[in-house]
């Protein structure tokens, strides 16, 4: 499998979302077609015990959802890396205790389609730091917010990225995927 990171940021680079910036009941049908494409790519969504929780706090509950989103989630594999987690209390979820890093590589080596992180800020740049990521997802918004996590760690050297695809939206939002160059 594919290890891909997915996350939405702002024009200055931060995807921690300390401002009302990000609203996922958005809709942005073109936007929201994009999503259902990489969607059906995805076998196993890999969370942090955060953006797990406010998931399960939100998506579940989304009775009326026309982008697919929450059906999607409601039915996708969801792994979620976590010491502190007991019963997830969400359909088709697996809460791993184990060492995150040794969790990806042993996900890495089954066959299948797309294994995506989002949100899940600490996980997403541990994997990114251990060079365990194939490609990068980035939905740009229109916004700028001036404090936060960014995509990559603080003093991390971005290796070169080679750019998969672009395009835009017509709610101001762009969209990149990047694959890094392997490091030798």
């Amino acid at each position: 499998m594919r290890i891909v990171i997915t996350q939405n940021m702002t024009l200055d680079g931060r995807i921690e979302m300390l401002t009302g910036w990000f609203d996922p009941s958005r809709k942005d049908e073109d936007l929201a077609e994009e999503i259902r494409e990489q969607s059906a790519r995805e076998a196993v969504l890999l969370l942090g015990r955060q953006t797990f929780t406010d998931f399960r706090s939100y998506w579940p509950l989304q009775t009326d959802d026309p982008t697919g989103v929450a059906e999607h989630l409601n039915r996708i594999d969801k792994r979620v890396i976590s010491r502190t987690l007991g019963d997830p209390e969400w359909e088709n979820t697996t809460v791993l205790a184990e060492d995150p890093l040794e969790v990806v590589r042993g996900l890495r080596e089954e066959p299948g389609d797309d294994v995506v992180v989002t949100g899940s800020i600490t996980l997403a740049h541990a994997l990114i730091e251990a060079d365990l990521v194939d490609e990068y997802r980035i939905f740009t918004y229109p916004v700028w917010q001036g404090r936060g996590r960014g995509f990559f760690p603080d003093d991390y050297e971005v290796p070169p990225l080679g750019l998969l695809r672009a395009t835009s939206f017509l709610a101001g939002v762009t969209y990149a995927a990047y694959e890094p160059e392997r490091r030798p």
